[in-house]
């Protein structure tokens, strides 16, 4: 793999995602943090004082970005766009706006690798889980002429609850999965929060997490979907139902899943499967890639959030207690880090494949 070197921003780089990408680029060995950019409250203020009482990363403030003077994401957007090759986004906003500031960047020449859910359904903006569907970056070209840009584009990654089963699912989309049924039990950073700031969750669950169910019975299936003409058409099946759980865990989402197939494959015919699977990150060797993307555990009682979650560095996903299933065919149980594969981790692996593959130069 070449060695590539590229200037990046960081547009909503105060808040918990924001910050989780600024440890994970800190010393990335392709990209260099140009610019740190949030809301109007922020602009002005050195970093460092820009998030003092909010830093919630367990590892301290990075010194090459402590005192880089915090830019206004909306009014310096030219000036940003000038300054970086392309820009991460991960900003709290109502999704008229992001839809409104992604595209902005996008016409600026300046393409946008998004945490955002803004963007998720618009046609022609690929969603990508980089292992399952490397092929939708194609569509980049057709955004490209709706937008009369030449370099500027957007492209989003998917939910994060979805990274704990929708990659266990992907090397058995050709067996026929007919119907999946799965319940989702997530941790609270993937609400922003800390123990010290969500107090009501300790000792307790949630049963609701606002448009997260939708979330994940929608996603998926524009995942699993073709390109067709200038936009991605969704796959029609697996029909997908989902429930979704705020529990006190401060990271990883944990999945139960339930199964059914056309033609129902062997147990081994599964495992060896999970076991196979790995797309273009590996293939390409790009440097956030885990070598192993799914890890099955025979142990009855793994995965387990505190001690799996973070495999591979966060970035891979683990499987378990793979069984028959009285209704279905099989029920497994799978995890993924939110913060790191689900979140900035998962938009820097898809960052590397873009650059990879020439989308971004």
């Amino acid at each position: 793999m070449e060695n590539f070197n590229f200037n990046v921003g960081i547009i909503g780089a105060t808040g918990m995602v924001g910050q989780r990408f600024v440890t994970l680029l800190a010393n990335h060995p392709w990209f260099n943090i140009k610019v740190l950019a949030a809301s109007a409250s922020s602009a002005g203020k050195k970093y460092k004082d820009a998030v003092s009482s909010r830093w919630a990363m367990n590892e301290p403030i990075p010194d090459n970005v402590m005192n880089l003077v915090v830019m206004d994401a909306t009014n310096d957007a030219k000036e940003i766009a000038a300054k970086v090759d392309f820009v991460f986004c991960a900003v709290n906003m109502k999704k008229d706006e992001i839809k409104a500031l992604e595209e902005m960047y996008a016409r600026l020449e300046c393409p946008v690798v998004s945490n955002n859910s803004a963007h998720r359904h618009t046609p022609d903006v690929p969603m990508i889980i980089p292992e399952v569907n490397a092929e939708h970056l194609e569509i980049i070209n057709a955004q490209r002429k709706r937008l009369g840009t030449k370099k500027g584009f957007i492209a989003v990654k998917s939910n994060c609850s979805l990274q704990s089963y929708v990659p266990a699912l992907a090397p058995l989309m050709d067996l026929g999965i007919e119907s999946v049924a799965c319940t989702t039990y997530q941790a609270i950073s993937g609400a922003g929060k800390t123990f010290e700031t969500f107090p009501e969750i300790v000792d307790n669950c949630i049963p609701f997490i606002s448009g997260e169910e939708e979330k994940s019975e929608q996603e998926p299936l524009k995942i699993f979907g073709h390109i067709e003409g200038n936009v991605i058409i969704p796959a029609k099946s697996p029909a997908i139902t989902a429930q979704c759980v705020r529990v006190a865990v401060s990271d990883g989402h944990l999945a139960c899943v339930f199964v059914k197939f056309k033609n129902k494959p062997s147990k081994d015919e599964i495992l060896k499967r999970w076991k196979d699977y790995s797309g273009e990150p590996q293939k390409l060797g790009l440097p956030s890639a885990p070598k192993q993307f799914l890890t099955y555990f025979e142990e009855d009682n793994r995965p387990q959030t505190k001690l799996d979650r973070m495999l591979e560095n966060g970035m891979g996903i683990s499987l378990g207690r793979l069984r028959d299933d009285a209704i279905f065919d099989y029920k497994f149980v799978g995890l993924s880090h939110n913060t790191l594969r689900g979140a900035a981790g998962g938009a820097v692996l898809l960052a590397e494949l873009l650059c990879a593959k020439g989308y971004i130069k």
